[in-house]
């Protein structure tokens, strides 16, 4: 097994990525992923979300937002590239980012009405 801290191959990025991530992709030596909200308070929350996690981690992303979108960057810059840390991070993120409480059955989730929406969700 490769090192945590060892930078991965393009090409195996790109491979992984296209597997594990596919919301996520290898732009300019990070790997990148842009979350789509319904509006300032939800790209607050996302920025807030993605930060706890972040801090918890210890692998700090660079960050991009406006009013209806986030935009998360990853590199391990110990590394000078993409390691297992910027992978299991962006996993984290999409998990926790990404949930759809509905589809799991006991909690609703927000309300398909525009003053309640949050995440555009991918799918």
């Amino acid at each position: 097994m490769q090192h945590t801290h060892s930078p991965l191959d393009p090409v195996e990025v790109e491979r992984r990525l296209a597997l594990e991530l596919p919301h996520w992709r290898l732009e300019d030596g990070w790997i990148r992923r842009r979350f789509r909200t319904q509006g300032w308070k939800s790209t607050l929350m996302v920025i807030n979300t993605v930060g706890h996690l972040a801090e918890a981690a210890w692998h700090h992303p660079d960050l991009a937002a406006s009013y209806a979108f986030v935009i998360v960057k990853l590199q391990t810059h110990s590394a000078n590239g993409i390691t297992e840390l910027d992978f299991a991070l962006a996993h984290k993120i999409e998990t926790v980012v990404g949930w759809q409480p509905a589809r799991e059955g006991i909690l609703e989730g927000t309300p398909d009405d525009p003053r309640h929406r949050y995440i555009k969700y991918d799918d």
